[in-house]
C-alpha cells in the first residue's frame, strides 16, 4: 500500500517537473503579432486600437535617438538582416493611464468643465501620457527561454506583462531585462501565463484542489465604491488609489459616507464592478454623457454595448464574478479565465465582502507552492 502511494507521489513529482521545464516560448504558441500604437498617435486613437483589439495594454512605438525609454529602458526593434535599428518602444500604455488623464482636474469640482475638456484631452498625443500609473513607469522584457517559475516571479511582482524578443540579439539567456534589441516581438501577460497554468492543469497536482484561503492567495484588503459615487469619481478613486478596477456596494443609510471616496468594501454587500476596461466600451460622445452618471448605471449601460455582447464568454461589466473563502483554485482560476477577469470578489456565506483574489496573488501563491 505505501510502495503504491510513493511511486504515485513519485510520477506526479515528475509531472510536476515536467511543466517547470516549459519556457515562456512554450506560452506564445498561439499568440499573434503585436500590436502597438505609435507615439504620435491621440489618446482617441489609442482607446480606438484597444476596443479593436480587445486588450487593455498597448507598447508604444517611437522613431530611435528620440525617447528615453520608460524606467530607462532601452528596447528596440532592428531589421534582422541588417541589424539597422528601426524603432524603439518607449514604453507601455494601459487603459488605467488614459482613465487618469481624463480624471486629472485643475482643481475643478464643475461637472461642465470635465465633459468640455474631455474633447480637448483626447486629441493629446499617447507619448505625453506614458507613466501615470504605476505600471506604465517602467517597460520589462522577458527571454523566450525564461523558466516558467523565473517568468512566475516577475508576475508575482504586480508586473501585469511583458514583452518578449522572438529572436534576442542580447547575449544573457534568460530573465527580465530593460535592455534588448530583436527583429520581433509578441507580449506576455499575466492571463496567458494562467490560461497556460490551466491548460496543465494535470501537472500542477494536488495544489489546485486546496482552497484560495488554504494556498494564501485571498487578499483581505478590498476598497469599493457606493451605488451613489458617480463615473467621474470612480475613475478618480482607481486613479488616486492605483486600482484597475472595485466593486460597487450597496450604500449604507445608518451613517453618512462620502460617496465621491473609497469605503472599505469589508462586510458590505457587493452589487456590481467598476473597471478601467469597461471604459473601453464607451466612444468619446459616449464617455461624455456619461461621466456625471452614477457608476452602477454606468456598468449597467456599457453591460448593453454591443462592444461587450460580441464577446462570447466574457464577463458583462454587470455580472459580479465572485467566489467563497473555501473555493477551490481550480474553480477561481476557471472563473478568471472563462469570465476573462483579472479578479474574483471573495464573498461570505450572507453574500457580503470578504476579500478578492487577483491574478497577482495567484501566481504568487502558485510559485511558492511550486517551489
Amino acid at each position: 500500500m505505501q510502495q503504491r502511494k510513493d511511486e504515485q507521489e513519485a510520477t506526479a513529482a515528475k509531472t510536476t517537473l515536467r511543466l517547470l521545464e516549459k519556457t515562456v516560448k512554450d506560452m506564445l504558441v498561439d499568440q499573434g503579432r503585436l500590436v502597438e500604437v505609435p507615439y504620435t498617435a491621440t489618446l482617441g486613437d489609442t482607446m480606438n486600437a484597444l476596443v479593436a483589439n480587445k486588450v487593455v495594454a498597448l507598447p508604444v512605438a517611437a522613431p530611435p535617438g528620440q525617447w528615453i525609454g520608460a524606467g530607462g529602458s532601452m528596447i528596440l526593434e532592428s531589421d534582422k538582416q541588417t541589424g539597422a535599428v528601426r524603432k524603439h518602444y518607449i514604453g507601455m500604455v494601459t487603459m488605467l493611464d488614459i482613465v487618469a488623464y481624463i480624471a486629472d482636474d485643475d482643481g475643478s469640482n464643475d461637472q461642465t468643465t470635465d465633459v468640455a475638456n474631455l474633447e480637448k484631452k483626447m486629441m493629446v498625443p499617447v507619448s505625453s501620457i506614458i507613466g501615470r500609473s504605476f505600471e506604465g513607469l517602467s517597460l520589462w522584457t522577458l527571454n523566450p527561454n525564461t523558466n516558467i517559475l523565473d517568468c512566475m516571479e516577475l508576475f508575482s511582482k504586480g508586473i501585469h506583462r511583458a514583452l518578449v524578443p522572438m529572436d534576442s540579439q542580447m547575449e544573457n539567456i534568460q530573465g527580465v531585462e530593460l535592455v534588448e534589441s530583436a527583429s520581433s516581438y509578441k507580449m506576455l501577460t499575466q492571463m496567458d501565463l494562467l490560461k497556460f497554468l490551466k491548460d496543465h492543469a494535470s501537472e500542477l497536482g494536488e495544489i489546485l484542489s486546496s482552497s484560495i484561503k488554504e494556498i494564501g492567495c485571498l487578499n483581505q484588503n478590498v476598497y469599493a465604491i457606493t451605488d451613489r459615487t458617480k463615473v467621474i469619481d470612480a475613475i478618480k478613486c482607481l486613479r488616486t488609489a492605483l486600482l484597475n478596477a472595485v466593486p460597487i456596494v450597496e450604500s449604507s443609510n445608518d451613517f453618512e459616507e462620502d460617496h465621491r471616496q473609497l469605503v472599505d468594501g469589508e462586510g458590505r454587500k457587493p452589487i456590481g464592478t467598476f473597471s478601467a476596461t469597461d471604459l473601453r466600451g464607451c466612444h468619446l460622445s459616449a464617455l461624455q454623457t456619461w461621466l456625471p452618471l452614477r457608476a452602477l448605471e454606468f456598468t449597467e449601460l456599457v453591460s448593453r454595448s454591443p462592444l461587450f455582447a460580441s464577446k462570447e464568454g466574457v464577463s458583462a461589466p454587470k455580472e459580479m464574478v465572485s467566489c467563497q473563502p473555501q473555493a477551490a483554485l481550480a474553480e477561481v482560476i476557471e472563473k478568471i479565465v472563462s469570465k476573462h477577469v483579472h479578479r474574483v470578489w471573495v464573498v461570505d456565506e450572507q453574500g457580503l465582502l470578504a476579500g478578492l483574489v487577483s491574478l497577482t496573488d495567484i501566481v504568487g501563491a502558485l510559485r511558492v507552492s511550486l517551489l
